[in-house]
């Protein structure tokens, strides 16, 4: 069954120019008479249930209203260009409906719990250990600590550094290392 009193395509064309220049709301109505009913039985053939179809028209509309200024007549139609906002409205609301909910219980979307104070007190306690050990540890140890672990240097880099080769520079950090494990009771 043909309409007769349906616009064609250039007149089609014509009235989403107008919204586009002018924002003419009487040629958007005219638009939406038109397409809204084409659009809804579009959606629901797809396999959509009216109340969806209606979202999606409705949101269609608007993007139509929103983005009329980036219709050209020269890439397409506008019964070409409506529908395709109408098929990537329908993808973008199914894949909103059909994003999962964060679960809120997950191990991974909940914080740590704040350390407890004696745990607070204990790691203070184990800091300040270590601070004096450092500070017992020869100079040059100490040197090569800083620069390999505080200021993440390899160990390439703090030998040129200190212009020492890099032999001396592993064997110093061994040192360290030994002698901070011993004043902490674990033995290598």
């Amino acid at each position: 069954m043909i309409e007769h009193d349906a616009p064609d395509v250039r007149e089609l064309d014509a009235l989403l120019e107008s919204v586009a220049q002018n924002r003419d709301r009487t040629a958007f109505k005219t638009l939406f008479d038109h397409f809204a009913p084409r659009l809804k039985g579009f959606v629901m053939r797809q396999g959509s249930d009216p109340h969806f179809a209606e979202e999606v028209v409705q949101e269609t509309m608007v993007n139509v209203w929103r983005k009329a200024r980036q219709f050209d007549s020269a890439r397409a139609s506008a019964a070409t260009w409506i529908y395709t906002i109408a098929r990537n409205m329908r993808i973008d609301l199914l894949r909103k409906i059909n994003r999962p909910e964060p679960d809120m219980d997950d191990p991974a979307l909940v914080p740590d719990p704040a350390p407890a104070a004696p745990e607070n007190i204990s790691k203070a306690q184990e800091a300040a250990r270590l601070r004096a050990i450092l500070s017992e540890l020869p100079d040059e140890q100490q040197e090569v600590l800083r620069l390999a672990f505080f200021e993440e240097k390899p160990h390439g880099d703090v030998a040129a550094e200190l212009g020492i080769p890099l032999g001396t520079v592993k064997s110093r950090i061994r040192l360290a290392v030994k002698r901070i494990r011993t004043e902490f009771g674990e033995d290598e």
